[in-house]
């Protein structure tokens, strides 16, 4: 393939797909090392541990708007401590268009012992 033949398939993917592949949205992240969350005590005393799956909605300030449990740990207190711990964390803002955004974020919290 040469370099014509190059230029010209670039040409016509951006046309074909459009400019929205090149509009890229970076979500919001945090620092995981200083944002722990405290285990709940009944969960300690019946030794619950595993996995929660969250989504954050953050603003373009940084800040938790919204949260859901996309994938619960089987556990309600392991959760919503989750939760609770992960919405209280200062976030770095995500991106859209090289804008800063409000953007979603995913986060797994992984409770063991």
């Amino acid at each position: 393939m040469n370099k014509r033949s190059i230029s010209i398939t670039a040409a016509l993917l951006f046309f074909v797909a459009g400019p929205n592949v090149l509009a890229a949205e970076v979500p919001a992240t945090f620092d995981a090392k200083s944002c722990k969350a405290e285990y709940p005590k009944t969960s300690l005393l019946n030794e619950e541990q595993g996995a929660v799956s969250m989504a954050f909605l953050v603003s373009a300030d940084g800040h938790v708007l919204d949260s859901k449990v996309e994938k619960t740990s089987g556990y309600k207190n392991l959760d919503r401590a989750a939760v609770k711990a992960i919405s209280a964390c200062k976030f770095k803002p995500g991106m859209k268009d090289g804008n800063v955004a409000q953007t979603w974020a995913k986060v797994e919290y992984v409770w063991s012992l």
